[in-house]
């Protein structure tokens, strides 16, 4: 019995997750989030009252149906608002990379001069702007990456990405962020959206992005 559960579970959040990229690209992702809800939590209701009878079972699957459906519709309804809101900030880029994560790709030249990680004060606003949507919709983990283009050794670079991931952390914890909501990364030169042979490239290469995640507790 354990081992159908658990084929069962494996087999249905696959499906979930196909269903999810098959609709990745509309704009509106509550009602996705609500069905790939309801798939878990009814999921775990089954495992809830495999002990009891059929019926027991079955109303396992019906209540875990229903919070997990109102569960996912939340979580999509929440990083919908958050998306629209994030997209009127004048410099970044935002992209729906799942059902409960944006990522916000903060343009380099907005934030630091180059071959520093001292915050211009252009950026402020635009980092202020952030945080009153960050603020507003607190059930959510921000992390933080830092990228370079390859000019430099590729160990100044990670140093550098590091530096300006932690300086835009530091900025948002001092007006108001909860810090532990922050996580900082550095990526160097190693994870490029272009080619570093032209200046156009490297002007890509050289960003922060900013990955919004839904908590799912």
């Amino acid at each position: 019995m354990k081992k159908f559960i658990a084929v069962l579970m494996i087999s249905i959040f696959a499906a979930a997750t196909a269903f999810a990229d098959d609709v990745a690209n509309t704009r509106d992702k509550t009602r996705n989030g609500a069905i790939i809800g309801g798939l878990a939590g009814g999921v775990l209701g089954a495992v809830l009252g495999k002990h009891g009878s059929h019926h027991s079972a079955t109303r396992g699957v019906v209540v875990g149906g229903v919070v997990g459906t109102a569960a996912g519709a939340i979580i999509g309804s929440m990083m919908d608002k958050q998306e629209r809101e994030l997209r009127q900030i004048n410099g970044v880029d935002v992209q729906r990379t799942s059902q409960g994560e944006l990522n916000v790709v903060v343009k380099n030249e907005v934030l630091f001069d180059f071959n520093s990680a001292t915050l211009r004060s252009s950026a402020r606003q635009s980092l202020r702007d952030m945080a009153s949507v960050f603020d507003k919709y607190g059930n959510t983990t921000i992390e933080i990456d830092g990228h370079t283009d390859s000019v430099g050794s590729a160990d100044y670079n990670e140093r550098l990405s590091v530096q300006r991931a932690d300086r835009v952390a530091s900025y948002l914890e001092g007006i108001g962020v909860r810090s532990g909501r922050l996580e900082t990364l550095g990526f160097g030169e190693s994870q490029p959206r272009s080619t570093n042979a032209t200046a156009r490239g490297r002007q890509l290469n050289r960003r922060v992005e900013i990955h919004v995640k839904a908590n799912q507790a």
